[in-house]
């Protein structure tokens, strides 16, 4: 048995690489042994044989069961995870909360939480497992001021409807506001326009199917049309202030500084801010447009990072 056959993507590939030739060479050995064993007893077949063959054959199976539901099919991207990197987030969100066993608490609940949300939903979740985890996680441990949470970009609402379902674990009342154009497909500026690898039309009919998967308060969810920039969007949702503000929408230098703009204007008190995507190198203006904007008057505080997105609390 080939164990690498289980992982696809070649990230996956190379962190797990030593466990898989040791897991086939152990397995290697095995079946030699069986073997040589059969023939010194001159048995055919012996019972040892025929064990080890069983279990080899029941792990393939448990394996490729396992595929399907992590794997990267139907969604286009693997949903496995790796010792190395889960460390990593746990440390990552510990230093954001000052709280370990809160920290692996969140980030285990939101892993199982993104399994359930793509199996059950339509589309996906943009982002890795990792960064998706980590939000989920740390967003409800950073105590928010008030329930209010705005996404700018959201996809297909899938990540809104996790985050609702966190805060609820944590005995909070979210009550979501988003905000994205739903353009049909995935808009970002310097690429091309393509269908989504699951197939599913980038709409708000696939938003409000996903946001009912969080239960009542994501079937309430107020969905505004429209790009964050545009003035009348704006107008539309500025009518309080958010206690979490997702920054998910125009990855360009531009388009993050004029989120992080009006971020400033809607944050309540101690409210927290999330940019998605940053220190990732495909989108380096999100971390230009951060730095310079803390170089100026602003009421943002960075808290640090997690697994590509950075964390700021307003004054």
């Amino acid at each position: 048995m080939n164990s690498r056959s289980l992982l696809r993507s070649s990230i996956s590939r190379r962190l797990l690489r030593p466990v898989a030739d040791l897991i086939d060479q152990r397995i290697e050995r095995q079946l030699r042994s069986s073997t040589r064993n059969a023939v010194t007893q001159g048995a055919q077949g012996s019972p040892e044989a025929e064990r080890l063959a069983r279990d080899v054959e029941l792990l393939k199976h448990g394996q490729l069961t396992f595929e399907l539901l992590c794997g990267p099919r139907g969604r286009g991207i693997s949903r496995m995870v790796a010792e190395a990197p889960l460390e990593r987030l746990y440390a990552e969100v510990t230093e954001l909360s000052g709280d370990r066993d809160a920290a692996v608490r969140n980030v285990s609940a939101a892993f199982r939480l993104l399994v359930a949300l793509e199996s059950l939903g339509v589309g996906r979740i943009a982002g890795g497992t990792m960064n998706i985890c980590g939000k989920l996680g740390a967003i409800p441990l950073l105590d928010p001021p008030n329930d209010e949470i705005l996404e700018i970009g959201t996809l297909y609402g899938m990540f809104s409807a996790g985050l609702v379902r966190m805060m609820e674990r944590d005995g909070r009342s979210p009550n979501l506001t988003i905000v994205d154009p739903f353009a049909g497909v995935q808009l970002q500026p310097g690429t091309d326009e393509r269908p989504d690898p699951t197939g599913t039309p980038v709409d708000e009919h696939a938003v409000r199917t996903n946001l009912g998967l969080a239960g009542p308060a994501g079937a309430a969810a107020r969905i505004q049309q429209g790009f964050s920039e545009d003035p009348e969007t704006r107008a539309a949702v500025s009518d309080r202030r958010y206690g979490v503000i997702v920054v998910d929408g125009d990855h360009s230098a531009k388009g993050v500084a004029q989120d992080l703009e009006w971020a400033e204007e809607i944050a309540a008190p101690g409210g927290i801010v999330v940019l998605d995507d940053y220190g990732d190198p495909n989108w380096p203006g999100i971390g230009d447009a951060l730095d310079d904007h803390l170089k100026g008057e602003t009421r943002f505080t960075y808290l640090g990072k997690a697994a590509r997105s950075a964390y700021l609390r307003a004054s």
